[in-house]
C-alpha cells in the first residue's frame, strides 16, 4: 500500500520568526529577574556613581545636590587617614582570612568526603555554623572572647598562659584582628560543601588508576584530587575575597571598629559616613574604590588562573 507523503506547511513568517518568537518567551520568563535587577541593582549603582561627584547629606532635596567633581575621592586618597586605615586593615584581614578559610574548608572537605558512620551527621554539625546569623554569631564569640570568664581564655590559663599576659581579644589592639581571624575560621560550612561537590566530581577511575600504579594517599591527593579541584578552588578563593572585604556585621556588633581603629574594616567606615555621618557622595565615592579594588583581584585571579586551574578534558 502506498504511502502519501505528508507535506509539512512552515509557520508563517519562516525561521526567523520563529527566533523572534522564542526570544519573546524567553524574555518574558526572565522578566522578574529583569526588572529586578534593573531597579534593584543596576538603577541604584548608576544613582550611586553620580552621588561620588556630589556632597549630599540623604536629606536635602535632589534638586539641591551640591556637584563637586573629583572632590570625594581626592580627599578619600590623599587626605583621610581612616580610609587609609580601614584600607589597610581591610587588606591585612583579607590576606590571612582568605588563605586560612580556604585550607579549613578543603581539610574539612575532604574528611567529611570519607565514608564513615554518621558521615551525614558530622557534614550537618560542619555546615550548620554557616546558617546562624551574624548577629548570634558575632555575640557568640563577644562572650568566648571575653577576659574575664571566656572560655577561650579560661583554656590558655589551664594550658599555663600567666594571667597578666592573657591576650585581650577584644580590646587590645594588638590582638583584636587576629581575633577576627579566628573568628573567620568559623562560619567556612558553604565553601566545604563547594569542595564537598567538587570532590564528588572527580572521576572514580582516576584513583583505581593510582592505585594500580602503587600511588600513596599523599600522592593522590597531589596528582589527582587537586589539580581537579583547581576550578572549584579558583570560584571559592575569588568567594573568599569579595565577601572578606564586605566584613561588616562582626565589626559593627563586637567591637565598632576599636580598639583604636584595630578593626576599622572598609564596609564598616563607609557605613559610619553614610549612615552616621550623613555624607552620602563620600560613602558612594567609597564604594566605587571598594569595587574597583575586588573587580581588579578578581580579573588578576582569572588571568592568573590559566596558569594553574585544570579543567578535565584539557590536553597539557
Amino acid at each position: 500500500m502506498a504511502i502519501d507523503a505528508v507535506k509539512i506547511i512552515p509557520r508563517k513568517g519562516g525561521r526567523k520568526a520563529q527566533w523572534w518568537r522564542d526570544a519573546r518567551d524567553g524574555y518574558l520568563f526572565a522578566l522578574p529577574w529583569l526588572l529586578g535587577f534593573f531597579i534593584f541593582t543596576l538603577g541604584p549603582m548608576l544613582i550611586s556613581i553620580a552621588m561620588s561627584f556630589s556632597q549630599w547629606d540623604g536629606i536635602t532635596p535632589i534638586s539641591r545636590i551640591q556637584w563637586v567633581g573629583l572632590q570625594n575621592y581626592q580627599q578619600l586618597l590623599t587626605d583621610d587617614a581612616r580610609f587609609a586605615k580601614a584600607l589597610g586593615n581591610t587588606v591585612w584581614y583579607v590576606c590571612w582570612a582568605v588563605p586560612f578559610g580556604t585550607l579549613n574548608a578543603l581539610g574539612l572537605a575532604l574528611l567529611l568526603n570519607q565514608e564513615v558512620k554518621g558521615q551525614a551527621v558530622f557534614r550537618t554539625l560542619f555546615y550548620l555554623p554557616s546558617v546562624v546569623s551574624g548577629v548570634a554569631t558575632s555575640m557568640m564569640w563577644m562572650w568566648l572572647y571575653n577576659p574575664s570568664f571566656g572560655p577561650v581564655n579560661f583554656a590558655l590559663a589551664k594550658l599555663g598562659v600567666p594571667q597578666s599576659q592573657l591576650p585581650g581579644w577584644l580590646t587590645d589592639p594588638k590582638w583584636a584582628m587576629t581575633a577576627f581571624i579566628f573568628m573567620s575560621l568559623w562560619g567556612v560550612g558553604n565553601s566545604m560543601l563547594i569542595y564537598l561537590a567538587g570532590l564528588q566530581g572527580v572521576p572514580t577511575h582516576l584513583y583505581e588508576a593510582a592505585d594500580l600504579d602503587g600511588a600513596s594517599a599523599w600522592v593522590r591527593l597531589r596528582n589527582v584530587t587537586l589539580p581537579l579541584l583547581t576550578p572549584t578552588i579558583l570560584f571559592n578563593l575569588i568567594m573568599g575575597i569579595i565577601g572578606s572585604f564586605q566584613t561588616f556585621t562582626q565589626a559593627f556588633i563586637m567591637t565598632s571598629g576599636g580598639p583604636k581603629d584595630a578593626t576599622l574594616f572598609f564596609v564598616l567606615y563607609l557605613y559610619q559616613k553614610a549612615f552616621q555621618q550623613f555624607k552620602m557622595g563620600y560613602a558612594s565615592a567609597m564604594a566605587w574604590i571598594l569595587f574597583i579594588i575586588i573587580m581588579a583581584l578578581t580579573l588578576t585571579l582569572m588571568r592568573t588562573s590559566q596558569r594553574w586551574v585544570y579543567y578535565e578534558g584539557e590536553r597539557g
